[in-house]
Order: structure tokens, then C-alpha cells, then sequence
């Protein structure tokens, strides 16, 4: 049995509920992938429900419907394409349609529809998050955060950092010091 889980407090990627399945001693398979959990066995109806109560308690939630799974699982491949050090060998769009096997224009599709932003957006958002932990937290300079987010220039990084912030990054690095 597969089971999606939403963090409903922020889009970090790397946090799971783990201590909850647990307690709960939900027995599951420690990798994790695209966003779903893989249960090593079926769970009874009562504990599915204390389950339920417990992640709602710590900001998360189950999902059932097909499309916001497929939101999730995006998210999820967006966030796992961003901590790639490397570039990429292919581009947002063939990477996230190639592992979940669906047409991208479709997907794109329901992402807006469950979101309302574009996997585009989702993905300059996550990039420039992403920067701003690297500005406030390494010492890392602007052109090396730029190479690590896999940006074809510093203007590229400053121009949507900007954007989104409001601040060019030199000014954020300045405001956090």
C-alpha cells in the first residue's frame, strides 16, 4: 500500500512524519520516493485513523485524490532535481515526465489547476528558497550559488531573485549579516 503525505506548512522536501508511523509502529520502507510512502503491510482502520489525527496534529495530511498526488509528487521531483549539485542532463520538463511516466503538458496542467502556479513558478520559487538559505547560511558567493541552482548567469539568479523578493541578492546577504 502506497501513501502520500503533505507537509501542509511548507514545501520542504526532506521532512517526513517518520517518528509518528513509528509510534504508531506503521511498518514502511525507508526510501522514499516521489513523495509516497511504501507500507510494508496493511494497516487497520483505527489506525489509519489515529494516523491520520497525528499527522494533522504536526502539519501534515494524507491525500487520496489523483491529481493533488500528483502535485506532491512534482514537488517532490522539483526538489530532488534542486539538490543535484550537478547540472542537469535534461531539462525541468523531460526529467519530471519521465518518472512519473505522463505527458508533460498534462501534468503542468493539473499542477496549476491543484496549486494555482505554474510548475515554472513552483520551480523559481524553490530556486530562489533555495538561495536564500545559501546567502544567509554558507559563504558561498553569489556566482557559486548561481553555478550550485544550475543558473546560465549571475543576472539570470539576480534578475528572478529580485523578482521574487524584491531585493537583489547582495542586498538580501547584506540584511541577513
Amino acid at each position: 500500500m502506497r501513501l502520500f503525505i503533505k507537509n501542509k506548512q511548507s514545501i520542504d522536501c526532506s521532512t517526513w512524519p517518520k517518528s509518528i508511523l513509528d509510534e504508531l509502529q506503521v511498518g514502511y520502507d525507508r526510501n522514499i520516493r516521489h513523495g509516497a510512502l511504501l507500507l510494508t503491510a496493511m494497516i487497520q482502520q483505527d489506525t489509519l485513523s489515529k494516523l491520520q489525527e497525528k499527522l494533522n496534529e504536526k502539519g501534515y495530511a494524507i491525500i487520496y485524490d489523483r491529481k493533488n498526488i500528483l502535485a506532491e509528487q512534482i514537488k517532490h521531483l522539483v526538489c530532488e532535481m534542486l539538490e543535484n549539485n550537478r547540472p542537469p542532463e535534461e531539462n525541468y520538463s523531460q526529467f519530471i515526465s519521465s518518472r512519473l511516466h505522463l505527458n508533460y503538458t498534462y501534468l503542468a496542467n493539473t499542477f496549476s489547476e491543484t496549486q494555482a502556479v505554474t510548475i515554472e513558478q513552483f520551480i523559481i520559487i524553490q530556486k530562489i528558497e533555495k538561495a536564500k538559505k545559501l546567502l544567509r547560511y554558507s559563504d558561498n558567493s553569489i556566482g557559486q550559488i548561481a553555478d550550485k541552482l544550475h543558473y546560465s548567469s549571475i543576472g539570470h539568479l539576480s534578475n528572478q531573485f529580485k523578482k521574487i523578493t524584491g531585493i537583489n541578492p547582495s542586498e538580501f546577504k547584506k540584511q541577513v549579516q
